[in-house]
């Protein structure tokens, strides 16, 4: 099959957590406590795609809502699904709090509504950091299916294609056109059985690859860009692209950048 040479250069985990807090003027006693409950207050998730990010912290109405740093491709909470904020309007800034950063600030304003869920993803570079802020459609589900979604938050400093997500199960398409800084609406998903997913440039047969040069060229080695997961009963899932996008470079190094989220 004929590839398309591209690569991305952003974080091969899954959702993973950030390093622990090392900085002696934050403490967990200054840290607003987790509440996983609604209670006429709100549930937020942050997912980090912003590129090269290293220890990016989270403060709502100015209080620090994370506890540990957050780094490209890691989500808060990392072992839970969001964190309670009181609704109305609420002022968010995440940054890099290492005074010699080079990080730009980013703070923003959101009306957040009592007993509803929203995701927060933080996208493009650390010199023009952005978030787009989502309400998550989290419904009950009554029967043995799962939710799952695609959101497009790959930076590119050139225009490029719209993806779609093609499933080996399917073996078809489950999510087409998206855009960048596109989210999807949930569909249900068959549960409890592996699925393989592969991006496409929207239109195409063409499954995304990564190249890794040797050193020295040539002889560049590429690997199909996939994911796997097997989605379980009743609960929401994201699946996330995220990285850089950009042509091939003789040397380039390149890493993967598909990511995961479990939303609730």
């Amino acid at each position: 099959m004929k590839s398309i040479k591209k690569y991305m250069n952003g974080a091969a985990a899954l959702v993973i957590s950030g390093v622990l807090l090392s900085s002696c003027e934050k403490t967990f006693d200054t840290t607003a406590p987790l509440n996983a409950g609604l209670d006429n207050n709100a549930i937020v998730q942050v997912y980090m795609a912003t590129v090269n990010t290293a220890r990016n912290y989270v403060y709502v109405d100015s209080k620090p809502v994370t506890g540990a740093a957050m780094t490209l491709g890691s989500v808060f909470p990392g072992t839970g699904y969001g964190f309670s904020v009181p609704s109305g309007p609420r002022a968010f800034v995440v940054k890099d709090t290492l005074t010699a950063s080079t990080q730009v600030p980013i703070s923003f304003a959101q009306d957040l509504k009592a007993n509803r869920h929203y995701t927060i993803f933080m996208y493009d570079t650390i010199s023009s950091p952005k978030q787009k802020i989502v309400e998550d459609n989290i419904v009950a589900i009554s029967d043995t299916t799962a939710r799952l979604r695609f959101a497009n938050f790959v930076y590119s400093k050139n225009a490029i294609p719209a993806f779609d997500v093609y499933s080996a199960n399917k073996k078809a398409n489950v999510f087409t056109n998206v855009q960048i800084t596109d989210v999807t609406d949930f569909i249900p998903y068959e549960t409890n059985r592996t699925d393989t997913f592969y991006l496409r440039p929207t239109g195409t047969l063409t499954n995304l690859q990564n190249i890794t040069p040797p050193t020295p060229a040539p002889g560049n080695v590429l690997t199909t860009i996939s994911f796997a997961v097997t989605p379980r009963e009743k609960r929401h899932y994201t699946l996330i692209f995220r990285g850089s996008y950009a042509t091939i470079l003789t040397n380039a190094a390149q890493v993967r950048g598909f990511g995961f989220m479990t939303n609730y």
